[in-house]
């Protein structure tokens, strides 16, 4: 009798633990459900999120619409002689105008030489590069020993994103890593373009286009959106430049 009775209690134990544990999982069931709802949530977050869209820094404005109206690339009437494809550099307002024809042609903002380096006459492209190494010659590290003797074509060389080599002398048009400068007489001779309209006009140029470079005391006039534009100044001789060095450093 004893034995039963106390089988009786172990039952009633057994069953009142199973009740129990049963009425635990019914109230941990919902907020262990919740308390893995909230341990995932972070991590869909981070998924639609990362870290380095959080901190990828904004797109650089381009170069082009940095620069004042005067000097931003534009359509303009000119009345020239010159045929279509011609490049003409008015030295005096720091400017390069692609000829297209009909009275019209593409003008950009250069930068170009400073006092003592300034020169003209007529040449042509014998040669295009993109982003072309820098090789300073004799005469500008004699001036400025500093200057490296060599520099790989990059984002941070003075050349900039393209160059093209007028004739057999150290000229080019080219690009530059410092767009402040366009609209100023900076270099050593050659003539210089934001790194965009640079890139612009070698997709227009072909070897063997010829290029004119007005004195700095003959003034070239264009008038954008007129009918009536004056005639280009007379343009100098064809003699050839002087072999200056390369532009490159203030």
């Amino acid at each position: 009798m004893t034995q039963l009775v106390s089988g009786h209690r172990n039952l009633s134990r057994r069953t009142a633990s199973l009740i129990v544990g049963v009425a635990v999982l019914l109230v941990a069931g919902p907020a262990a459900s919740h308390a893995q709802s909230l341990g995932y949530a972070p991590v869909e977050q981070q998924l639609a999120f990362p870290p380095d869209q959080a901190t990828a820094p904004a797109v650089e404005q381009d170069e082009d619409s940095q620069l004042p109206n005067r000097l931003r690339r534009t359509i303009v009437n000119l009345d020239t002689r010159e045929a279509p494809g011609t490049i003409i550099i008015d030295t005096a307002n720091t400017y390069l105008y692609y000829v297209l024809g009909g009275g019209r042609a593409l003008r950009y903002g250069v930068g170009v030489g400073r006092e003592g380096f300034t020169w003209s006459g007529v040449q042509t492209v014998t040669r295009k590069a993109e982003w072309p190494d820098w090789h300073p010659p004799a005469q500008m590290i004699a001036r400025q020993p500093y200057l490296p003797r060599f520099m790989a074509g990059g984002p941070g060389n003075p050349l900039g994103a393209r160059a093209m080599y007028l004739g057999s002398s150290e000229y080019r048009i080219h690009g530059t890593n410092d767009p402040t400068t366009i609209g100023k007489f900076v270099s050593s001779g050659c003539v210089r373009l934001t790194n965009e309209d640079v890139s612009d006009l070698f997709s227009r140029v072909q070897v063997g286009t010829k290029v004119v470079v007005l004195p700095k005391a003959a003034s070239l006039q264009a008038r954008a959106n007129s009918d009536r534009a004056p005639r280009v100044t007379s343009l100098p001789s064809g003699r050839q430049a002087m072999s200056l060095p390369v532009s490159a450093i203030n």
